[in-house]
């Protein structure tokens, strides 16, 4: 139950990110220059929504399980599989634009692919450290 939810939450908001990246690319709002600064802005911006995500899903496994030490693995995880969704989609349009690649056609598949590897790895090494 809780895993799509997980990998799905840091795959949505590395779409977003991407998004908002490529479109402010496309439109000459921000330059290569400007990885850090957008970054340092995202990072801030996905901290705020992963806290109220987790806040949010900790109270979800908690009225479903009963489980205290849950409700915190799945805190954490959301926490920082929102916050690596954002970072990747925010870092990813750049990196391909410095490759010479199209950041509009290849982010969204690519963040999403990574999102799930990284929100599995990130939701079981969260589970194994806690649990």
């Amino acid at each position: 139950f809780f895993l799509p939810l997980l990998i799905g939450s840091s795959g949505n908001a590395g779409s977003q990110a991407s998004t908002l990246v490529v479109r402010a690319m496309t439109t000459h709002d921000v330059e290569m220059k400007d990885w850090l600064k957008l970054f340092s802005k995202d990072f801030f911006v996905s901290l705020l929504l992963g806290v109220t995500m987790a806040l949010i899903v900790s109270g979800l496994g908690f009225l479903r399980v009963g489980s205290v030490t849950l409700a915190l693995v799945l805190a954490v995880a959301m926490l920082v599989n929102v916050i690596i969704g954002s970072i990747m989609g925010t870092l990813l349009p750049f990196i391909l634009r410095l490759f010479r690649l199209d950041p509009a056609a290849a982010s969204a598949p690519l963040i999403a692919s990574l999102a799930d590897i990284s929100g599995v790895l990130i939701y079981f090494s969260v589970a194994s450290l806690i649990l």
